[in-house]
């Protein structure tokens, strides 16, 4: 099993390397995360590792919080999330612990999981990259609407109601996204900043979560071992 921080996005820059070459990447602000709760799979049922983000005032959180972080040996802190492990890496978490942009120092690619910008409500032209009607003589001016949508309901189109997952307008965005096996161009740990190169989910100065990747490629996957052996 991997490990995971949490992480702030500051925005996107360009970053050069020796040979000259441009590439456009994300600066995510990653960690510092303290562990915040181990849990283990006698008092829990499972093994993970809960931990904890952006450290506030206390007035801005509660007094179950307060006191949760309080018992880790924590600051008050905004956000909590956990992260699964394996039960014989255990050992390796402690209330208490501060996990840095440092645990991916020897990453090649890194998972980001984010919410996504809200559009708000959009017709399907936008949602769902529809066609449109023509533009052309003789058409009604309504071009972007969606068309007939009886020929979907059930049984062919003569039962009573639509089949579900009929595609139509309705609200875009502001839902859970995870963007898999994005290359980490360089990592500063002096600054806390993680380079990653990739569509990176969420606005600036939103939530994101980087964990280890789970699904690679044969090629990325190679050189994700590479890496990580040094």
């Amino acid at each position: 099993m991997g490990v995971m921080l949490l992480g702030e996005k500051i925005g996107m820059t360009r970053f050069f390397t020796e040979d000259e070459t441009n590439i456009p990447v994300t600066v995510v602000r990653a960690g510092p995360c303290y562990v915040t709760q181990v849990r283990t799979p006698d008092r829990d049922g499972y093994a993970a590792v809960q931990i904890g983000f952006d450290e506030i005032k206390p007035r801005r959180s509660t007094r179950p919080m307060i006191g949760h972080d309080f018992k880790a040996g924590a600051p008050p802190l905004r956000h909590h999330r956990e992260f699964r492990v394996d039960e014989a890496d255990l050992d390796q978490y402690e209330p208490g612990q501060v996990l840095t942009v440092e645990v991916f120092e020897n990453h090649a690619y890194v998972d980001v999981a984010g919410v996504s910008k809200g559009k708000g409500f959009q017709g399907v032209m936008k949602r769902h990259n529809f066609a449109g009607l023509e533009a052309s003589h003789g058409v009604e001016r309504k071009h972007r609407s969606a068309g007939s949508i009886g020929g979907g309901g059930a049984n062919l189109g003569t039962g009573p109601k639509l089949m579900k997952g009929r595609r139509m307008a309705g609200h875009m965005g502001a839902e859970r996204v995870t963007v898999r096996s994005l290359d980490v161009i360089k990592i500063i740990p002096e600054q806390g900043l993680m380079l990653i190169k990739g569509p990176v989910p969420g606005p600036n100065r939103g939530l994101v979560e980087i964990r280890t990747p789970t699904r690679l490629y044969k090629s990325k996957g190679r050189k994700q071992a590479a890496a990580l052996k040094g």
